[in-house]
């Protein structure tokens, strides 16, 4: 099995917001456990900002200016690889740093050769380990989150589960940390307002992400034909618990039965120009996001289900860009 394994700055520091070389510790443990076992595993990781925010004499919250985000994360990142490089080889693994941006996805060849090298690196024995390339990531240009990134990760190279750690035992149906009441959410087998809800909000000063950036990152992955596992990074054995199933380990996010397609455009309804804002639906007919459309509905018939290399050079290769798409969670 190849899973993804995606870990949090909340999960990876302390209160003072310094990165716990414990936390990495356990996580390689758990790994190595894995690996043992004839799994795959990649890691996604945050923690560039966390690690590079003590080395330059700052502290508290992550900056608000994209220049010293970039710049913190810049100093964090090679800290971090080093404590993943140190730990890792304690246990007899090799870890191989993956930087991705948005871009890799959204380009055919990009996708491609993103997906080559970390393949690649499984086959070689190797751990790879997988951040945003925040040092030069353009603000309008960015994942958003890592949970985002792990979903995509997953199905770039075919995972079969992904594992999103945080500082919880998983989705509740309140927030645990202001209501008692709330109980473990163990299986979500459709999205719905109520369930999003539940989620809430933001995480901590120290993330970037929530609850509710998890939950859009398994319905993602759900896209993709990859279940999902929300459960604490601080659970003994959760990475082996998440394979095997195990019962309370977190809570369980099902995979659509139909994996979604690299090339999704299929067919065209109805008739319109370049500019035109259109519906994309799913082959049940689920609108799932809008946008507006570069080419005209009778290009876009005529080219559905070919490759990028067999089009046409001129005229932009996108039905929709991603600027100009807004995908409906």
């Amino acid at each position: 099995m190849i899973l993804v394994a995606k870990i949090g700055t909340s999960s990876l520091t302390d209160h003072g917001g310094t990165i716990e070389r414990s936390a990495i510790e356990k996580m390689a443990e758990e790994v190595a456990g894995l690996r043992a076992e004839g799994h795959q595993v990649v890691v996604v990781t945050s923690g560039a900002v966390a690690a590079g925010l003590p080395a330059l004499g700052l502290s508290g919250a992550r900056p608000a200016d994209l220049a010293t985000l970039q710049a913190v994360s810049a100093v964090g990142q090679s800290r971090l690889m080093r404590v993943y490089d140190d730990v890792l080889a304690g246990v007899g693994l090799v870890a191989g740093q993956v930087l991705l941006a948005p871009l890799d996805f959204g380009h055919r060849q990009q996708y491609l050769h993103a997906r080559q090298t970390l393949r690649r690196l499984l086959q070689l024995g190797v751990v790879p380990v997988v951040n945003e390339n925040d040092a030069i990531a353009d603000d309008e240009l960015r994942f958003g989150d890592n949970d985002r990134l792990a979903a995509l990760v997953a199905n770039l190279v075919g995972a079969e589960l992904l594992v999103l750690l945080t500082d919880t035992a998983g989705l509740f149906t309140a927030d645990p940390r202001i209501d008692a009441a709330a109980s473990l959410i163990e299986e979500v087998a459709e999205f719905d307002h109520e369930l999003e809800s539940a989620a809430g909000g933001a995480g901590t000063a120290r993330g970037s992400g929530g609850m509710a950036s998890k939950l859009a990152a398994a319905r993602l992955a759900a896209w993709s034909g990859v279940r999902t596992v929300i459960a604490s990074a601080g659970r003994p054995g959760v990475l082996a618990g998440a394979v095997a199933r195990e019962p309370g380990v977190g809570t369980f996010v099902r995979a659509r039965e139909r994996r979604l397609s690299a090339r999704k455009v299929v067919r065209v309804e109805g008739r319109f120009e370049p500019e035109s804002a259109v519906q994309i639906v799913d082959t049940a007919g689920a609108v799932f996001a809008k946008g507006l459309v570069r080419q005209a509905s009778a290009t876009i018939s005529a080219r559905a289900g070919r490759k990028t290399a067999d089009l046409p050079a001129e005229g932009p290769p996108e039905v929709v860009h991603r600027d100009d798409l807004v995908v409906l969670v």
